[in-house]
């Protein structure tokens, strides 16, 4: 290799890693925001991928990010790989939370859209597609059958920020889950029956072939589902190497599925997830943990390299009317009919004009829509296809035009629709308390007199009775179980506190929550009580952050309960501030404070309260010390 062969592998080397260091900075930057300002992660990575892209190209000549030139430049041809192997991991990722017996639960609406409505929102998109957006008859087909998926990555978020629960919110959760690997099997089976037509194969002999390939991705999939199983089960593989193992054998299951017929291997992974999923495998929270983290990865990775790879000339030919109508007609006819005619006589008016409105796309509509215009416009330059696939460039700038806005117009709409329809939930969310005992009893009083909600969930029938005599919201059963999953309404709550006498079991339940709530969400009560360490007792790092503080555990709460200790909620005033109550009050432990705008802040070690007017402070302490001036403070001993 002369010098100047080696300084352009150089420069091309470090422009590859360049690229991949920007694409992850703002694929995770776009999520980190988007969690921070409480907006749609999809919506910030794609202006993320715009913004480095298109838009750059437009200002500065030419785009800081190419994905095209940087992966396919140089005879290489990486963009295609690397987008299929990502959108197989994703779909993997799906499967796996895809478990029967959940879908069983879900109800029959759930059952009739995807069974029912699925088929007739493919057939209406592919009208949609044809006549509104201009495609010819193959990419319209293929198109539509990506859009049937909705996506739990999107609809999730959603449904937190509107505080929709209940059975419509479940609905709309096990929809995108179970639709999110359906779409892309209509696509693959659209797709496949487009390519033999186009190349003048026997339709009957090819789709017979479709149809065993496809059979033979399910079972590849299902035999590596069963061997993973089999050889976690029998100890074959130590736990360090159980998530490598996982991660090496979905791409393996993908790559031998892909050469038994392109595109089955999406197929083959799916499958694989579900018989994961559906496996009762123990240690899978953990696995799937570690594959939520690479999809997120991947998601954001995958969403900021599509965009980016957009031009400035194919983002001017998707803003046309044809494109406004094609958005219309999927906003207003596809999706409402769809639902209405697939749920008839199973959901109420208002559910089904909520749920004839929501259903925004996500990464797996975007991505396997992306894919399949690359193979369709390859298919189109074959010298022996019989067919111009009139549309297909149109397919991705189209997949990017329905997710920008469906996520913004249902994310901004979801929730005054579904206040104005009375689905959501008019207060904020409250907290979970697990562990009924007397002194958590009477923290759940005096939080529900300030407002907040609490759910007293516990395994013991008979310790949840005095809950349920004083009226509080109760859930009967392991918060641990898969049965709790469906069961509990994960929307009545945003907090978590381990309140049982079991310190282990405690720390067990705030690492289950923490993944979904964020560990700043999940508290226990002190491990001893004394303030001494004891190397003996359970890492900080595996158990929820301590309430109140540290030293003041289980045992010496329900001592001072039984001395007639009593629970307190002050009201700060200008006049009457946290200082003041300190004095008043020496002995009383600080629980929590109630901010003006009604969020609850629990305090512990590291998290003094804030105080302020208009601020409560929820206290635990002496019956005695409770003697502050009405006209100072607004004080009430329960």
């Amino acid at each position: 290799m002369n010098e100047l062969e080696f300084a352009l592998a150089a420069a091309g080397s470090s422009e590859l890693i360049f690229a991949c260091a920007l694409i992850g900075a703002l694929g995770i930057g776009a999520q980190w925001v988007a969690w921070r300002i409480q907006a749609p992660a999809i919506v910030l990575m794609a202006l993320a991928g715009l913004a480095v892209g298109p838009l750059w190209s437009i200002i500065f000549g030419e785009p800081l990010l190419n994905p095209e030139k940087v992966f396919n430049g140089g005879g290489n041809e990486l963009l295609r790989p690397i987008v299929s192997l990502a959108v197989a991991v994703i779909l993997f990722e799906g499967g796996l939370v895809l478990k029967f017996e959940n879908l069983r639960d879900a109800g029959a609406a759930v059952r009739r859209m995807v069974f029912l409505g699925g088929p007739l929102a493919w057939g209406l998109g592919t009208l949609a597609a044809r006549y509104a957006a201009g495609l010819d008859w193959g990419s319209a087909v293929v198109f539509a059958g990506v859009l049937v998926v909705t996506g739990p990555t999107v609809i999730m978020p959603l449904l937190r920020q509107s505080k929709l629960g209940g059975r419509t919110g479940q609905f709309l959760k096990w929809e995108g889950i179970v639709n999110d690997p359906v779409g892309a099997l209509f696509a693959v089976a659209a797709f496949e029956i487009i390519r033999v037509a186009a190349t003048g194969e026997s339709i009957l002999g090819k789709g017979a072939m479709i149809v065993v390939a496809a059979a033979i991705g399910v079972g590849l999939g299902f035999a590596f589902g069963w061997g993973i199983v089999r050889a976690f089960r029998q100890g074959w593989t130590p736990e360090y190497l159980k998530a490598p193992i996982i991660f090496a054998s979905i791409i393996l299951c993908y790559a031998l599925a892909e050469m038994v017929e392109k595109e089955i291997g999406l197929v083959a992974v799916t499958a694989y997830g579900m018989t994961l999923a559906n496996s009762r495998l123990a240690g899978l929270a953990e696995l799937r943990k570690f594959k939520e983290d690479i999809a997120v990865l991947l998601v954001s990775g995958v969403f900021v390299i599509l965009t980016a790879n957009l031009t400035p000339d194919v983002i001017r030919r998707a803003l046309t009317w044809n494109t406004l109508a094609f958005l219309l007609c999927m906003l207003f006819i596809v999706r409402p009919l769809s639902v209405w005619i697939a749920t008839f006589g199973t959901l109420k008016r208002n559910e089904a004009l909520l749920l004839g409105w929501i259903a925004p796309r996500g990464i797996v509509a975007v991505a396997v829509s992306s894919l399949f215009a690359t193979l369709l416009e390859d298919l189109a330059r074959r010298g022996d296809s019989r067919f111009y696939f009139s549309g297909a460039e149109q397919i991705t700038p189209l997949a990017f035009a329905m997710v920008f806005v469906t996520v913004v117009l249902h994310g901004f709409t979801i929730g005054p629709l579904a206040r104005r329809l009375g689905l959501a939930r008019k207060e904020r969310p409250g907290v979970l308390m697990v562990g009924v005992n007397p002194w958590s009893i009477d923290l759940a009083k005096t939080l529900r007199d300030v407002g907040i909600e609490p759910i007293m969930a516990d395994n013991n029938w008979r310790r949840l009775r005095p809950a349920r005599e004083a009226g509080l919201n109760t859930f009967f059963g392991e918060v641990l179980s898969e049965d709790a999953e469906v069961r509990l309404d994960h929307a009545a709550f945003d907090q978590v506190v381990g309140l049982s006498a079991n310190e282990p079991y405690n720390a067990l339940v705030s690492g289950h929550f923490a993944p979904e709530l964020g560990r700043h969400k999940v508290y226990q009560l002190s491990a001893q009580d004394t303030e001494d360490e004891d190397p003996r007792a359970i890492g900080m790092g595996t158990r929820g952050r301590t309430l109140i503080r540290r030293g003041r555990g289980y045992d010496s709460l329900i001592r001072d309960h039984y001395r007639g200790w009593t629970f307190g909620k002050t009201k700060l005033t200008d006049e009457y501030d946290i200082a003041d109550f300190r004095e008043d009050r020496p002995k009383a432990d600080l629980i929590a404070e109630i901010r003006p705008d009604g969020s609850l802040i629990f305090l512990g070690p590291n998290r003094e309260a804030r105080g302020g007017e208009g601020v409560t402070l929820i206290s635990f302490g002496p019956a005695r010390e409770v003697e502050t001036p009405v006209e100072q403070a607004e004080v009430v001993a329960d």
